[in-house]
């Protein structure tokens, strides 16, 4: 229970003993107590005046001596105006404190009974995953994470995008530039060399269409006429159209870049339950296409284009076929959702997508919504900030982004450098050494990304990642390597501690009640992240409760404390501080070391 619904609870009892009245919960307003006011929390009384026919201060000052003189949890009390305030006694500490250290898997919320499928990473199969890719994957596999924490039963499921002209463009330039060159002839990962091969298009793309404007031609003209964009059209209609030569080499590349992704999906710690392929999911939506020519919601035009016109809600008109029969990305959005809401009975999907694509996702609900599917509404389109680099944006296509192998690469060695800086190796074997590169690295970049809101565009900035103190992954892996080392110490003493040294009558600091009120919001800290889809405030929170620690730490003596009971005691809370940290940080995917 919380300390709110406890104070809910008791007050009730006492209008019902002082008033012989009977009080609405509702009615009850319980709030955290202004810092400018002595007390834990305040009981706004004014509401009960109708009750007690008196003055709003005889109200809280009757109420509040009924709460001492009947509820041992309650210490004392003051009334100012109408704002009842009360304070705990180290009785209700103690009992709440006792309950989070005895909890096996506190944090964890009681089963909704509710399936959830979150779509992310969603990448495309002519180049490598990039920083950008690094934020969706992280903020994904967070969420999923929070959610299944939050009591859901969760499916994280990829959407491949494997085919169309932007496929057929690193197709059509490994086959006149490769000179049959492979990711083993090569030495390069897959994704990085059909990537590479991306990048070769448009530069071949780019000087065609600048000869094209010398020679005369328009420059929107040039664009569309340059052979290479031609070549790569017609690969894409060979491609739909079941070309043997085209398919066989399609197949080649995509596995090379299968493999790459593989890799990199492992390296940052993320895995699928299921992946889907656009090559076969692209023609789900044609029969919901159909469905509405037949109903009369879409409308075929003369060049055998389909559309849904949505002016009449806002929006504009909408292709979901093209002249030639081809579907868009519409239309295999639309077939999908149909087909995993039917598969898996869903209670929500949640598209884990950049902000760029926010008309996309309004457009989709409001079709399916208009074609009769009453889960329309279950759609959420997690729509998140751009990743931007201190030296700006990121374009794929001029090879101008920031790799997520590169930047994995770059987050190891600064991890091992600062690590180096600050003598943290002593008594490391290589192998431990390395184990807590990779652990600092990727602890380092998924906090420093995680712990910004998901809404808000973001400056990445490697280095202050890295950082030991701040709000930093590393900060909050040091601080549980700390109690770690304080609770090894004591086991090397004897010392061995449980919930049970927690007391009824121990004594505690105004710092002790300070953590334990932290320790405390915990499970209340998970259901707002969950619900509003933000492991930004988890991540807060573990900053917040490492931060707490640390003052704790540098004021309070632990292992030096000759007090058997006080020092038992403050052992079990600097432990129950690790496991809450371990929690939190588990659900941003991030592992805390033992030792540092």
């Amino acid at each position: 229970m919380t300390p709110e619904n406890f104070i809910v609870a008791k007050a009730a009892e006492a209008v019902k003993a002082l008033y012989n009245t009977d009080v609405d919960s509702s009615a009850l307003q319980v709030q955290v107590t202004r810092k400018e006011f002595e007390g834990d929390y305040t009981l706004v009384v004014f509401p009960l005046l109708k009750v007690s026919h008196v003055a709003p201060e005889a109200t809280g000052n009757a109420i509040g001596e009924y709460l001492i003189a009947n509820v041992p949890q309650i210490a004392a009390f003051n009334c100012v105006k109408g704002f009842l305030n009360l304070s705990f006694s180290k009785v209700y500490w103690n009992d709440v404190f006792r309950g989070v250290a005895q909890a096996e898997d506190f944090g964890q919320l009681a089963p909704t009974g509710k399936t959830i499928m979150v779509e992310f990473s969603s990448p495309n199969t002519n180049k490598p995953l990039h920083l950008g890719h690094i934020r969706n994957n992280l903020l994904g596999w967070s969420v999923s994470r929070l959610l299944e924490v939050c009591g859901n039963n969760v499916m994280k499921v990829n959407l491949v995008n494997d085919r169309g002209i932007h496929i057929c463009k690193s197709m059509l330039a490994w086959k006149k530039l490769g000179n049959g060159e492979t990711p083993a002839s090569s030495g390069k990962k897959g994704d990085h060399l059909v990537g590479d091969y991306y990048v070769a298009f448009n530069n071949l793309y780019v000087s065609e269409v600048k000869a094209l404007i010398e020679g005369g031609m328009i420059e929107e003209e040039a664009k569309k006429e340059a052979p290479s964009l031609k070549e790569a059209q017609k690969m894409l209609f060979g491609w739909e159209n079941g070309d043997p030569e085209v398919r066989e080499l399609w197949a080649m590349m995509n596995s090379w870049v299968y493999e790459g992704f593989a890799k990199t999906y492992a390296d940052l710690g993320i895995s699928f339950d299921r992946t889907y392929y656009e090559s076969q999911t692209y023609l789900f939506g044609k029969a919901l296409v159909q469905k509405g020519l037949d109903s009369g919601i879409f409308v075929r035009e003369a060049d055998n284009s389909v559309w849904c016109d949505l002016t009449a809600d806002g929006l504009d008109r909408k292709l979901l076929l093209r002249g030639d029969g081809t579907s868009v990305y519409m239309t295999q959005d639309l077939g999908t959702a149909e087909q995993r809401f039917s598969e898996y009975n869903l209670d929500e999907h949640i598209y884990v997508v950049g902000n760029e694509q926010n008309y996309h996702f309004q457009v989709l609900k409001l079709i399916l919504g208009k074609l009769g599917f009453d889960w329309a509404d279950s759609i959420y389109h997690l729509s998140y900030g751009m990743v931007e680099l201190p030296e700006g944006k990121m374009k794929s296509r001029e090879g101008t982004v920031v790799d997520a192998d590169d930047l994995l690469e770059k987050m190891y060695n600064t991890a091992k450098e600062t690590s180096m800086e600050l003598g943290k190796l002593e008594g490391m074997s290589e192998q431990e050494q390395d184990e807590l590169f990779r652990m600092l690295s990727l602890g380092a970049m998924k906090y420093f990304i995680l712990k910004v809101d998901p809404k808000k565009t973001m400056l990445f900035d490697p280095k202050e990642s890295i950082d030991f103190n701040g709000n930093t992954g590393p900060f909050v892996q040091y601080t549980h390597a700390r109690i770690k080392s304080i609770l090894r110490k004591a086991a090397s003493q004897g010392i061995q501690v449980g919930a049970d040294d927690v007391k009824p009558e121990s004594e505690l600091s105004a710092k002790e009640i300070r953590i334990i009120k932290i320790l405390n919001t915990f499970p209340e800290k998970i259901a707002e992240a969950g619900a509003a889809h933000s492991p930004a405030l988890v991540a807060n929170y573990a900053y917040e409760l490492a931060k707490e620690f640390n003052q704790y730490y540098h004021d309070t003596p632990i292992l030096k404390e000759e007090n058997q009971d006080i020092l038992r005691y403050r052992l079990v809370l600097i432990g129950t501080i690790a496991k809450v940290l371990v929690k939190a940080m588990d659900i941003l995917g991030i592992t805390l070391p033992e030792r540092m």
